[in-house]
């Protein structure tokens, strides 16, 4: 075997190589091979079992410390409370299972771009076999609109074309030939005489030999290069548990605490500790914690949803409120990747063409001088554009919602160009039917099509400007054919470099009767003495709506740095376009470069404006990881197979719902449903928005759970009643309290959410701040509640608040029995009853963190009027119908006790109202010293 690649070997070399000939391998020879190499499909990896998902959910911190305490309440002979606990540890663990298994749809269809059947040479014979059975050695059969089953070296072309967009980023189609490529300095993708898995034919026949089948083709090895990167759990995922660890150490260690104390100091029987201790820790775990996240995620998302958005990870939707980079492809991402024709000069004018894509119903043609050609000469332009041409248009249908094309981009943008002008393509096809055609090459750079007319032949050629011009001697001015002066010839190069400076690609058209034909057609013979007609200037246009998100993005501190296959002048017009770059000339670097570069080097360079071109998967990676080096959240956005493992890489991958490839979907945590860039912008913003949110209703939560646990503590330490019961703490954690928490998670953006920068990517979600708030808000609540408690003992009599009668802990239907027992259980009822009209001010002071709910609007929120009006039902139902009561241990309240409630949630507003004005006014006191100091 030679020690050549099988890129630098002739093609007998390849032949003898991969042990093949030209009439493939026999039968038996297949068989072997595929089982030396294995079937040419890619390995999926397994999704992770239901069980252990649901398992997962029921053995997190929080869910063990819960299991414990119904053991404990077991154990003390407690007949109901354990299994209430329990049952409140299932159907959080069955809902969190239910939201995350619904976002989370498994997109896992790794190998649907490789297609079902491949044509090729077996036994000497063509045959179709499925692709799986490819092998190396095998003789490819290629024809225009193939897929490419496995990577292969190509022996025999007539003008072949491959489109490898998928795997380079690149939206021109690659010409493909079947000479040796001996150059240095090429990757395996620019070999002009390799074809890849996952591409496909855009022109042209030929045959390949496959060398590398599976996963060791480029598809594969980018595929699982995408699977290697392993999903990294996000911020938010990781401060809960952080969260729910700290809180269940601290909830153990007072229970425990408690427990001791209780029995050697206090002197509580073993038992009724027990049921201090299980008290303590169920009212320290925030049991609505995770269902109240997963659902307002869940909001969040569905919000998303509507607007194009689809969010297959709660979790990332936390982690898109801190995106500061975003590092985008160019074609089919910024781009439509459809070549669009947007200017032609014709007889000395020029015209701008509107309308973007391949659909022919939309644009018009307008004089860019303010006059138009002839009809004449403009349909002369337009017919060769129309039938030189193999391209095909593809009309919507229900699977594909836009016109779509076969074949050359180019050729594409042509026929589009034709038809907006209301050509008829099969009258024009009668008129001129073709009978020859003189393939596209890399050489000559022209193509050239031989059409019959009136008794005569004519050849209709279209090329690069200048090669087809050397081959012009007249030209088509006004209707008349006229020599073409160096006067002429130079205002068309002129023209053709006013569109390249632009970044637009160029092509000319030109066409010449044919004198009697003698002899074959060749190119020399009939690519000569041509006449001019026009040119043709086209570009894959940018979405309209990313000029508009890259103001956006600016504003919101977040850096855009394009990541391409296509060449770096190319990417820079396209970015200076877009709004994407500032003033000065961006550094741009390829994917030679960065194999030259250290990380450290490559982390220095992105500190300026930069952009990435000619760069491969294996380089999209490591300028991922060197922004995320430097503290960035960075987000990447992709539609290709070669953006797969980026995709992964990143603190959030997005990827074209559309134009996406599969892997590009699968590797993504976020998919643009409609292909709409500017719906990122949405996303980042509702992301900003829902890192907020959490924090409100935590904030909101964890202010609740200290009037929950210092009844248990105080009855621990002073052997005082217990203001309040297990039971209870669970009617309001699980019941009065989620719907307000529910509603502050799904607040809507504030206006101004995207005028500041990001988020660090080390801030924390839960820190001191709001610890302290939560601890402000719940002392405030544990005063008043209090208050209320003592006041009844009060008012019967029982002034000593310090030795109150023990009334044990029975339920409430024994106790009523008793006068002491009777006062107990209304001091309970008002301690309930206030702690949750605490929580409805609670509510309302945690909209925001700084003063002025009414900024927001008091009404804005009409989730959080009707949560907290349905909050207050619910306490009122759970004190008035008798089951109710009966089964919490509370008592029907007198209704002159509720003025007084209802104060308790003023009060605690305008506390905390004052604290924010002080908070406020002695933050601009500071600035205002360190302002005067650095002066």
């Amino acid at each position: 075997m030679s020690s050549k690649p099988i890129h630098a070997q002739r093609v007998a070399e390849v032949y003898t190589a991969l042990e093949t000939s030209p009439e493939g391998l026999s039968s038996g020879e297949a068989d072997a091979r595929k089982q030396l190499y294995g079937p040419n499909s890619l390995p999926v990896p397994a999704p992770e079992p239901n069980w252990k998902r649901v398992l997962n959910q029921l053995t997190h911190p929080m869910a063990l410390v819960l299991w414990g305490a119904g053991v404990l309440a077991l154990l003390t002979g407690h007949p109901t409370l354990p299994w209430v606990i329990w049952i409140v540890v299932v159907i959080n663990a069955a809902f969190s299972f239910w939201q995350e298994h619904q976002a989370e749809r498994a997109i896992s269809a790794l190998s649907q771009l490789l297609p079902s059947y491949a044509r090729l040479i077996r036994d000497g014979q063509e045959a179709l076999i499925p692709t799986q059975d490819v092998v190396p050695g095998d003789v490819l059969i290629l024809e225009e609109g193939n897929n490419i089953p496995a990577d292969a070296r190509v022996v025999e072309q007539y003008g072949l074309r491959a489109n490898q967009a998928t795997l380079t980023g690149e939206a021109m189609a690659a010409v493909k030939v079947a000479e040796a490529s001996i150059r240095e300095g090429l990757t395996d993708l620019e070999r002009p005489n390799l074809i890849f898995a996952g591409s496909s034919i855009v022109s042209g026949t030929g045959r390949a030999v496959v060398f590398s089948s599976g996963s060791l083709t480029q598809f594969g090895r980018i595929a699982r290069l995408t699977q290697s990167i392993p999903d990294a759990p996000s911020q938010l995922q990781t401060e809960i548990i952080r969260l729910t660890r700290i809180i269940s150490l601290i909830a153990l260690g007072i229970s425990a605490v408690v427990f001791g104390v209780g029995i050697t100091d206090v002197g509580i029987p073993r038992n009724e500790a027990f049921i201090l201790a299980v008290g303590i820790l169920v009212a320290a775990l925030p049991e609505g914690l995770r269902p109240t996240l997963t659902l307002s995620l869940a909001i969040a998302v569905q919000r998303l949803a509507s607007e194009g958005v689809l969010v297959k990870k709660l979790a990332a939707m936390e982690t898109l409120g801190k995106v500061s980079v975003i590092c985008t492809d160019k074609s089919g991402t910024l781009t439509h990747n459809q070549m669009t024709v947007r200017e032609v000069w014709v007889s000395g004018k020029r015209l701008k063409i509107t309308g973007a894509g391949y659909n022919p119903e939309q644009g018009d043609f307008i004089p860019a001088n303010g006059s138009a050609p002839k009809l004449e000469d403009m349909d002369a332009l337009l017919t060769v554009a129309l039938l030189c041409n193999n391209a095909r248009l593809l009309p919507p249908t229900q699977d594909r919602p836009r016109w779509t094309a076969l074949g050359d981009q180019t050729e594409a943008a042509l026929r589009v160009l034709a038809l907006k002008d209301h050509m008829v393509e099969e009258r024009l096809n009668r008129k001129y039917p073709r009978i020859h055609e003189i393939p596209f090459d890399a050489t000559r750079k022209r193509m050239s099509t031989i059409h019959r007319h009136d008794g005569t032949e004519i050849a209709f050629v279209k090329g690069a400007p200048r090669e087809v011009l050397q081959c012009c001697s007249h030209v088509l001015m006004e209707g008349e054919v006229v020599p073409l002066d160096q006067e002429l010839r130079g205002q068309i190069l002129s023209a053709n470099d006013d569109y390249a400076r632009r970044a637009l690609r160029v092509l000319a058209l030109a066409r010449r009767e044919l004198p009697p034909r003698q002899g074959a057609y060749t190119a020399d013979q009939v690519e000569r003495d041509l006449t001019f007609l026009g040119l043709a200037a086209m570009m894959d246009p940018p979405r309209p709506e990313v000029s508009t998100a890259m103001k956006t993005f600016r504003e919101g501190a977040i850096r855009v740095v394009m990541i391409t296959g296509d060449y770096g002048l190319t990417a820079e017009s396209i970015a200076r376009r877009l709004g994407m770059l500032g003033e000065k000339p961006p550094r741009i670097i390829t994917g030679a470069d960065l194999d030259g570069m250290s990380d450290e080097e490559l982390k220095d360079a992105i500190t300026d404006e930069v952009l990435f071109a000619r760069v491969a998967p294996e380089h999209k990676l490591r300028v991922v990881a060197a922004f995320q080096t430097r503290g960035d959240t960075v987000a990447v956005i992709g539609d290709g197979v070669n953006d797969g493992p980026a995709l992964r890489k990143a603190d959030i991958g997005i990827a074209m719902g559309k134009a996406g490839t599969d892997v590009a979907r699968e590797a993504a945590d976020v998919i643009l449903t409609d292909d709409n860039f500017g719906a990122i912008v949405d996303a980042v913003r509702e992301g900003r928005a829902i890192f907020r949110n959490i924090r409100k209703f935590i904030t909101y939560i964890l202010a609740s759970n200290v009037p929950e646990i210092m009844p248990f503590v105080l009855a621990a330490l002073f052997n005082q009643p217990l203001a309040l019961t297990v039971g209870q703490i669970l009617a309001i954690d699980l019941g009065t309290d989620l719907l307000p928490a529910l509603a502050l998670g799904a607040e809507r953006p504030e206006p101004d959410i995207m005028k500041g920068p990001p988020r660090r990517r080390d801030h924390q979600l839960i820190d001191g701040w709001l610890v302290g708030r939560a601890m402000w808000l719940g002392s405030i609540e544990v005063i008043l509640c209090y208050a209320g408690f003592l006041l009844v003992y009060a008012l019967a009599g029982y002034t000593d608040i310090f030795n109150l009668p023990d009334p044990g802990f029975s339920a409430a239907p024994q106790l009523l029995s008793t006068p002491e027992g009777a006062v107990y259980v209304l001091a309970r009822t008002v301690f309930f009853a206030g702690v949750v009209m605490a929580q409805v001010g609670n509510a309302f002071a945690c909209r925001r963190e700084t003063p002025g709910v009414h900024e927001l609007g008091w009404f804005s929120n009409r989730f959080l009027l009707v949560g907290v009006a349905i909050e207050i039902i619910m306490a009122a139902a759970l004190i008035y119908v008798p089951l109710l009561a009966y089964l919490f241990d509370l008592m029907p309240l007198p209704l002159f006790v509720w003025p007084g409630l209802a104060l308790y949630g003023l009060i605690l507003y305008v506390l905390d109202r004052i604290r924010k004005g002080l908070a406020v006014r002695l933050s601009n006191r500071r600035s205002l010293m360190q302002g005067g100091n650095a002066a």
